[in-house]
């Protein structure tokens, strides 16, 4: 439990102080945020934000991982693969956020280089990574809930790697189209890190009833890093943003999610952890249904994702955030509330058998 809270502090403290330059670096390169406009059915009442610093995810990253190390300090805590190839892909989905930031700003415009194929590319490389995943460690190859055998459907390599990549690159996606409010994204994403920390100290304290977990407590302490990290961002995005986590940010933060839900067993949970985010990736596919399927005439939405639907109902930007925040707790509390009362009804089910 030390080795979490000190992996939550440092990274906090570290966003916090890191966040802080990353402002004053990009204020002084005199280039932010480029903003939609009308023409683009943007989100206009958000165009005086045009300028924001961006690219603030970088600073989550970082701070998250130096505190996930500094907790190694240590002794008990070992650094496991599962941790360091989710580590590598959370690096890997960044780097493609941050080149597509880079040319947003440079070009000043809300779309980047990979703006129609981003989704090819970061797909092809999820399934590199996942394979990886499998092949180095000891992941369970089960289609699972709250643990590996529950329901247990067993996958061959090659749908275990499709499966779970699906789940990375949706995320991460899923992530991405959340952050379009101040501080949205960095909130139910903090929630999000809270429940597989949750998650991973238990399994870690109970490894007769979650041995197919391998090395829990460093999950649990790479996710408290995350939402640590996240935490410290949040008091330099919220309302009113002074800068933007960017696809740097929402990448990596996506991809760490969904890796924690495959090392966890945990893949049918996931989308009741990061509830907020499968309502707001699905009101763009829903927006998008209803365009093609009415010949490019009608919409669902009065702007897509759904935060901005809420905006041009005449609710305040801060009242969306807000309420969003609270249908995000509730869908982690929900979640961890199942994965715990699972946990109770093995053990009553053990104490039965003996």
């Amino acid at each position: 439990m030390i080795a979490i809270l000190m992996a939550a502090g440092v990274a906090m403290f570290a966003s916090l102080a890191t966040t802080r330059v990353l402002m004053a670096i990009f204020k002084k390169l005199g280039k932010g945020q480029p903003i939609l406009g009308a023409e683009d059915r943007g989100p206009v009442q958000h165009m005086s934000k045009q300028g924001t610093p961006t690219m603030g995810g970088i600073a989550i990253l970082f701070s998250a991982a130096f505190g996930w190390l500094v907790a190694h300090l240590r002794d008990g805590l070992p650094f496991s693969d599962q941790s360091m190839i989710i580590w590598v892909a959370v690096f890997v989905l960044a780097t493609i956020g941050f080149l597509d930031d880079f040319l947003k700003v440079q070009r000043q415009h809300n779309r980047g280089i990979f703006w129609k194929k981003k989704g090819y590319i970061t797909f092809g490389i999820c399934l590199v990574l996942t394979w990886w995943l499998h092949a180095a460690t000891g992941v369970s190859e089960t289609l699972s809930f709250t643990r590996s055998d529950l329901p247990g459907i067993t996958f061959t390599w090659p749908l275990f790697v499709i499966w779970t990549a699906l789940m990375v690159w949706g995320t991460s996606n899923a992530v991405n189209i959340t952050d379009g409010l101040d501080g949205l994204a960095a909130g139910s994403a903090t929630f999000g890190f809270v429940a597989f920390t949750v998650i991973g100290y238990w399994a870690f304290r109970n490894p007769h009833l979650y041995h197919s977990v391998i090395n829990p407590l460093d999950l649990a302490v790479l996710s408290a890093a995350l939402g640590g990290a996240c935490g410290g961002f949040l008091w330099w995005n919220a309302a009113p943003a002074r800068i933007f986590m960017g696809d740097v940010g929402a990448l990596g933060i996506g991809t760490a999610l969904g890796l924690l839900a495959v090392t966890t067993n945990t893949h049918l949970l996931l989308p009741i952890i990061c509830g907020i985010n499968v309502f707001e990736a699905g009101s763009v596919a829903v927006q998008m249904g209803v365009f093609k399927a009415s010949g490019r005439k009608k919409r669902l939405l009065l702007n897509s994702p759904i935060h901005h639907h809420f905006e041009q109902k005449g609710w305040p930007e801060t009242t969306v955030i807000i309420r969003f925040w609270i249908i995000s707790a509730i869908c982690v509390a929900t979640a961890i509330a199942i994965f715990i009362a699972d946990f109770t009804d093995m053990q009553n089910l053990a104490r039965l058998r003996r």
